[in-house]
């Protein structure tokens, strides 16, 4: 009898429970998550470093362990850490799940808070409180993200466990003394007599410490100390003094009245009492509040006191422990304790609701009814800059000063950089449709201009006092995003102008309206893509549809503060011409995948013929002859094709300077690079784009006849093409697709409106 396929799985699911079950007892055995105090013991003997680490020194270490990579930005290379790339979580990425939360730029945000916790560490706990301030939407949310996730997958790694206790009581079944307490063997073979190890049968009583109080609080505070530094000590450890929590810190006040009830019942045996301890693996997680607290703005002070001892489980306890008056501690402060607290929009709470974090960061403890908690956390809090503003005007804002680390989140100034968030954001799932090419980089440029300042004269030396002030957004723009120069500077004007971005950059960062604190929000642009993607008309979110409803956002003035600016010389604050600027931007993007993919000439053979006029120049200036490849014969420099070059680049009568500035640049260059050969396209930017548009221009007609085929090629009830023809638009169009990005109705579209704006 043949065994159907049905019939072969009978009993799979069970077979698949069992490997769970097994999967997930290994696991648990694997990452030790419950063990004796004897056991923790020796844990700690051999790392002491990892396990008597402080809140601040625990956050600064998962910085460390994901590490960082060096990147650019308009003030120079900068450190950026990969946790703002996105921690992976496990097989998620496997599986096709979302993607980890990520990042766009803010190194130097990044950069100041790494300071700021090793400071922490240097100072032996977190006494100030991190507060991210800038505009809406600037990522202050995001970056915070970033660290939690970082924190949850960091405490589940080896290097990142930690261990809280808690207090066993056996039930009378296992009693073997007046006491009612019995003795059971580890389980996992060693460690002598514990209660750690005891299932729930045997179990009368299991009580918690709210605070995860850490374990080595356990061993009296001079032996600990002595320990400690010992330990350390002959770990190699820099300091043998671990930090202020660890080396200073005690039991709660629950914790320390069980203990010394248990060693009075006990006449003073530590090892008995310490058969009472369960040490316990504790992880960092965001949606059960363990140790990772967020705290919506409230009215309310965050922690709370009752007391427990009316408890039924507590009925079981020991008559010495029936007798004590115990409380439990909780809210958002304690269930943060050896973590991290984020405290959303901090300043939108009246300033009474938050006046005890005073005391609570510069003392790391703060009074309830039943004793004092002592904290060891991370805090940190978010503000809009215009709350930070008001409270800074406030006479209680002198007595917060000195508490907090201010942290500026401004929004992005590098469009390639603002890029990022939508193409993260809004990807064709989440769209629905087809991305064109530059969609995403349209509405990044667009929201990147509406952010930029007009630089002030008197900011800069008497070289750059006429220049800087006629850089125009776009300028600018180009300038933070690719260190690109404005066309028609040249020579050392340009050279002055390459040395002083990171000034420009930096002009505005003491202005109480910095560069990057008004302008359009990533949130406010994101609606633009997601309501483009919608526009009737359009068969892809494509730049064109974003364009449109970038022009609709201009009309709401009343709605967006930004566009209430008063438009400024040189074009600043011109929101509605920002979008034309944008448009331009696309086209020329547009033009150069069109000329590309009809094979006119690609990109490098403009590179290759400049590399050659350079070569040419160089022996010229030298007075050198120059040797023949092919000939193998040496030769007087090659003047009809420096001609040509120069030509097309408009140089004029004076081309013996020309050469000249053209050697001097490319050996600043190589000065700045020595292990690098010349990158004409970083050194001569603009004179490609000459040499490529007087080329383009030449074949101007060219162009314009194979756009007109695309079109007719790709509209119903047009006539059929030669076959030449319509060779010529399946090459153009396949290589916008494969090449490009473009399926064939974006492509369509981009052919329409280039024609109709340039070659019409």
């Amino acid at each position: 009898m043949k065994t159907s396929p049905s019939d072969a799985l009978i009993g799979a699911p069970k077979q698949q429970i069992e490997s769970i079950g097994v999967g997930v007892r290994d696991e648990f055995l694997k990452n030790r998550r419950v063990m004796s105090f004897d056991e923790y013991f020796a844990l700690f003997a051999r790392d002491p470093g990892r396990h008597s680490r402080s809140a601040a020194r625990y956050t600064r270490d998962v910085l460390d362990h994901f590490g960082a990579d060096e990147v650019r930005s308009p003030a120079g290379p900068i450190r950026r850490f990969r946790i703002f790339d996105g921690v992976p979580s496990g097989d998620d990425t496997a599986r096709g799940e979302r993607a980890a939360v990520r990042l766009a730029g803010h190194e130097e945000a990044q950069n100041a808070f790494y300071r700021i916790l090793a400071n922490f560490v240097r100072e032996g706990r977190a006494n100030k409180l991190v507060l991210l301030h800038g505009p809406n939407g600037s990522a202050k949310s995001t970056f915070v993200e970033c660290v939690a996730a970082a924190l949850e997958r960091y405490s589940q790694s080896e290097e990142g466990a930690l261990y809280r206790f808690n207090w066993i009581f056996p039930s009378d079944k296992y009693s073997k003394s007046g006491m009612g307490f019995g003795a059971a063997m580890s389980a996992s073979g060693g460690g002598g007599e514990t209660y750690a190890y005891l299932g729930d049968d045997l179990i009368d009583a299991r009580l918690r410490c709210d605070l995860r109080d850490h374990p080595l609080f356990l061993v009296p505070a001079s032996r600990r100390r002595a320990i400690l530094a010992e330990r350390l000590r002959a770990a190699g450890e820099a300091s043998p003094v671990p930090n202020d929590y660890v080396w200073h810190g005690d039991l709660c006040v629950k914790c320390k009245q069980i203990y010394e009830a248990l060693l009075t019942s006990y006449q003073g045996d530590y090892l008995k009492l310490l058969r009472h301890v369960q040490v316990e693996r504790f992880y960092l997680s965001r949606r059960y509040r363990e140790a990772l607290v967020d705290v919506e703005p409230q009215l309310s002070v965050d922690a709370y006191s009752r007391q427990v001892t009316a408890d039924r489980s507590l009925g079981h306890l020991p008559p010495t422990l029936q007798s004590l008056a115990l409380h439990e501690f909780g809210g958002s402060l304690v269930e943060a304790n050896r973590g991290l607290i984020v405290y959303s929009d901090l300043l939108k709470r009246p300033i009474e609701a938050y006046k005890y974090l005073l005391t609570t960061v510069e003392q790391a403890r703060f009074g309830l009814e039943g004793g004092i908690v002592y904290l060891d956390a991370v805090l940190i809090a978010s503000s809009n800059e215009a709350y930070l503003t008001v409270f800074k005007e406030l006479p209680e804002f002198a007595s917060f000063k000195g508490r907090i680390e201010l942290v500026r989140v401004p929004y992005l100034l590098d469009y390639d950089v603002e890029r990022q968030i939508y193409d993260d954001q809004t990807p064709p799932g989440t769209v629905g449709k087809h991305i064109a090419p530059h969609a995403t980089l349209v509405a990044a440029l667009w929201a990147v201009l509406t952010r930029m300042r007009k630089p002030l004269a008197e900011k800069y030396g008497k070289q750059l006092a006429e220049l800087v002030p006629k850089l125009t957004p776009i300028h600018k723009a180009d300038l933070y995003a690719r260190g690109a120069i404005p066309p028609g500077i040249a020579g050392d004007a340009a050279a002055d102008l390459r040395a002083s971005v990171e000034r420009i950059w930096r002009e505005s960062e003491t202005y109480p309206n910095y560069e990057g604190r008004t302008g359009a929000s990533p949130r406010e642009i994101k609606t633009v893509l997601l309501n483009a993607a919608q526009r009737a008309g359009f068969s892809c979110l494509s730049a064109p549809a974003v364009l449109e409803e970038l022009d609709d956002l201009c009309k709401n003035a009343s709605v967006y503060e930004f566009l209430k600016q008063e438009p400024l010389p040189g074009g600043f604050h011109e929101n509605r011409k920002f979008v034309d600027v944008a448009r331009d931007r696309w086209l020329d993007l547009v033009d150069d995948a069109v000329r590309a993919s009809m094979g006119l000439v690609e990109e490098a053979q403009h590179q290759a013929h400049f590399a050659r006029y350079v070569q040419q120049v160089s022996h010229w200036v030298r007075n050198e002859k120059v040797r023949n490849p092919v000939t193998g014969s040496y030769e007087e420099a090659d003047e009809d094709l420096m001609s040509e070059v120069e030509r097309a680049l408009g140089v004029g009568p004076k081309k013996n300077d020309f050469r000249a500035q053209v050697i001097a640049s490319v050996g600043a260059w190589v000065v700045d690079h020595p292990k690098q050969k010349p990158d004409f396209g970083a050194i001569f930017p603009q004179h490609l784009d000459r040499l490529r548009e007087s080329y383009y221009e030449q074949a101007r007609k060219t162009i314009q006849k194979t756009l007109e085929e695309v079109m007719t090629a790709t509209s119903e009830g047009s006539p059929r093409l030669s076959k030449e023809a319509q060779k010529r638009v399946d090459t153009t169009l396949a290589n916008l697709r494969d090449k490009h990005g473009y399926c064939d109705g974006c492509a369509k579209e981009a052919v329409t409106v280039l024609y109709r704006k340039r070659y019409l």
